[in-house]
Parts: structure tokens; sequence; C-alpha cells
């Protein structure tokens, strides 16, 4: 007789609610774009939150060309540098790396995070045929000895997607930007949309109320309140994993999509607040703005990406600031 297979039904949220293997996060896909070739991709630090009064440029909104006061999220983001190229062909089991060359000078940081190869030259580039190329991208890293309010120096290394035009074209882009300082203006403008990537706050080892919102139980109750009361049916004779219960919480690698970035600038003096932001103290380097609130603590690195689930009813342009807060957050 085969055996009937009964999936679980209906959504599982986030489950299970393990700590995040690593807090740099791991993106494992990357929309298509067109026009000219360009990374996909960048990285800073979360600063703090702080609040801004804009004009809505949004048509269909009922405040659609009014002043609105909207809270904002401070990153510092300071230039990337582009360390190796890597090329990946198609296979019957997904992308596989064809092989990767790397730059020379390289930050001496680098080597705590992994074995950097020295046999390459960048001339290796021309030896790959580019028919059998699938996808190009680049291996980049952060530059944290740039920032005063992060006390790590070693870099956080990651795998940018470089998107647009042709193989060739793309190759060509590639050849121009390694070993070299790249901007969050080569990747996006004030305005556009983008994914936000970061590890929660962690919060440790929570019960079940806390983590999953259960309803307190009667007061009535003989042994307590904030348990579980059911931990469902006598068959199967073991504790399901939709039943609540406690454990980690936070630590969590989270995506938010289609944030809109409010601001791109290179002065850090005109967002730092009087006596700096809690946890962190003044930015020093270009920082960007983001809409609303994003995951993670002070001082976390959070990853931006090019919009997976792009929206065409919203205005990627320019908005127009009346007003940043600047006021001391000591007392927040």
């Amino acid at each position: 007789m085969s055996q009937r297979r009964r999936p679980k039904r209906g959504s599982r949220a986030y489950g299970p609610r393990k700590r995040a293997q690593s807090q740099t996060p791991r993106l494992d896909s990357w929309p298509n774009t067109s026009g000219t070739p360009k990374i996909q991709g960048f990285a800073g630090y979360k600063v703090g939150m702080t609040h801004t009064f804009i004009i809505d440029n949004r048509a269909s909104s009922t405040t659609s060309g009014m002043e609105l006061q909207v809270p904002v999220t401070v990153l510092e983001v300071p230039p990337m540098r582009i360390a190796a190229v890597r090329f990946y062909e198609n296979t019957i089991y997904g992308f596989k790396t064809m092989g990767e060359v790397w730059a020379q000078d390289l930050d001496p940081l680098l080597t705590k995070r992994l074995n950097v190869p020295e046999s390459h030259e960048e001339s290796s580039l021309d030896k790959y045929d580019l028919a059998s190329v699938e996808d190009i991208r680049v291996i980049a890293y952060t530059q944290p000895k740039m920032i005063k309010g992060v006390p790590k120096k070693v870099p956080d290394i990651m795998e940018l997607r470089i998107g647009g035009g042709s193989i060739s074209e793309r190759l060509a882009y590639a050849k121009k930007i390694i070993g070299k300082d790249i901007e969050i203006s080569d990747f996006t403008v004030e305005g556009a949309f983008v994914d936000v990537v970061a590890v929660t706050k962690g919060k440790g080892f929570q019960g079940a109320t806390k983590r999953w919102g259960i309803k307190l139980l009667s007061h009535k109750n003989s042994k307590h309140r904030r348990g579980v009361a059911n931990l469902g049916p006598k068959r199967p004779g073991y504790v399901r994993s939709t039943v609540p219960a406690s454990g980690q919480m936070g630590y969590h690698q989270r995506t938010e999509f289609n944030k809109q970035l409010v601001k791109i600038s290179g002065d850090g003096s005109e967002i730092t607040p009087k006596g700096g932001f809690l946890n962190y103290g003044n930015v020093i380097n270009t920082y960007v703005l983001i809409r609303g609130s994003i995951p993670g603590p002070a001082k976390r690195l959070v990853r931006l990406r090019d919009p997976i689930r792009a929206s065409t009813n919203d205005s990627t342009e320019a908005i127009d600031i009346t007003y940043i807060s600047i006021a001391s957050k000591q007392g927040a």
C-alpha cells in the first residue's frame, strides 16, 4: 500500500526560530535588471533613528503634496572595496563556480577573515570563455576602520552581483572596479527602493508568552499563567513544532522589502545629533536615510539589495526634505 503524504498545511511563519549562523547576512537571490552594468548591492552599519519632515510625493496618497513627519533610520556607508571577480556557469545542479580572480593590493586585515590568494593576476580575467559564463559577481568587503562608531576593524566580506547589460559588458565593468573603492552612489540613488537584510536584535531565551504572543491563562490556574494550555492531541505521541514553546528569540536574519532611500549625503555632521547617536557616536562618512525602521541594533551590519519585488506604482523621484531632527537622543 502506498504511503500517504500530508505536508504541513499553512504558513509556519519564521520557523525554526534559531540563532543566525552569521552576523553577515547571506543573499540567495538577485533580481534581473536592465540598463548599463552596475553592482546590485551594498552594505553599511546601522547608526540609529531620527525623524524628518518631507513633502509626500505619492500621487495616490490622501496626503499627496502635504508635509509629513516620517521616522527614518540612519546608515553609515563608507566605501566598499572590490577584492575579486567570480564567474558562474549554469549546470543541471544550478549555478557552479567556474573560478575567480583576486586583486593584488588588499587590506591586510582581510587575512583575519580568510586566506587571501596571492598568485592571481588581474590579466587572468581574459582567460574565461564568456560563452559558458552565466553570471558574474564580485567579492567585496567593508571598511569599518573608517568608522568611529563601530569598534571592530576587521572587514566584513560578501558577494555582490553585477546586473544589467551583456556578459561582456559586465566583465568590462568588473575589470574597471576590481581592486578599487565603490560608493553607495554606484549602487543606487535618492528616492529609490531597496531591500534591507540584517540580523535582528537578540533577546536570548524567552518564554512562550513573549515569544509567540499567546494569551495568559486564568488567574485560577493551579501552576502557571504564562505557559501553553494544551500541547496538542494524544496522537501522534510527540509535541508538534506548531505548538508555541519557549526558546531563542531574536538574532534572526530578516529581509524587509521595498524600503525607500530618503536621502544620501557625504556630510555626516548634518545628521549627527547633539551629543552623538546613542550607543554609536558621530557620523563622519557618507550616510543614507531609510524610511521607517530596519532590523538590528546600533552598529549592526546591514546589507542593501536592488528590490526583488519592485512595485511599479511607487514614485522613485528624489524626496523633498524640509527638516531633519538633530535634537539630542541622550534623553530619549
